[in-house]
């Protein structure tokens, strides 16, 4: 028996099933790291600032949650971009091939309709919008009420605050 006799269309296909799945659970991780990691990245920022007394520092606060925003969105739509090729393509190829009956991967479409999965979306998009958007405004904010406001500083605050604006438009965007 050779290697070709061995190798069918649905041993391929559940093969490139393992590998998406792989990459998704890897990406999900990834990308619930970030949100802890610009949470603490922000609150070093506060504590430099609280600690040194220049406001001015704040500003790093809006380019790092623009960095790892962004960066938690592309893992966000590459993780949901696998789920809709799982059920869409993968899945009813491999039903195709093996005759079986319902739905091939279940679970891909099984937890999309479990009760309270609308609120518990919602929910995350104002966390993520708290998280990319909010703190570091908040930051840009406090930056803005203090005595050592420079117009270079207040122009690169403004480029944030718009930069910041798109990247919460592409979360309420993609929050479908």
């Amino acid at each position: 028996m050779t290697f070709m006799d061995d190798l069918t269309e649905s041993k391929v296909l559940l093969a490139e099933y393992d590998r998406l799945k792989e990459e998704q659970k890897t990406r999900i991780g990834f990308r619930d790291n970030l949100l802890y990691f610009t949470l603490a990245a922000v609150t070093a920022v506060v504590a430099l600032t609280v600690q040194s007394g220049q406001a001015r520092l704040l500003l790093s606060a809006p380019a790092i949650c623009l960095i790892l925003g962004w960066t938690y969105l592309v893992n966000d739509e590459k993780i949901s971009a696998i789920g809709c090729y799982v059920r869409d393509r993968l899945g009813p190829r491999l039903g195709e091939i093996t005759s079986a009956p319902g739905a091939v991967f279940g679970w891909e479409v099984y937890h999309r309709n479990v009760a309270g999965r609308t609120m518990r979306k919602r929910l995350q998009t104002a966390v993520d919008l708290f998280t990319y958007l909010i703190l570091p405004m908040v930051c840009t904010t406090t930056f803005w009420c203090s005595s050592t406001v420079q117009p270079l500083l207040v122009l690169t605050s403004l480029v944030q605050t718009l930069a910041l604006a798109v990247l919460g438009w592409q979360f309420l965007r993609r929050a479908e």
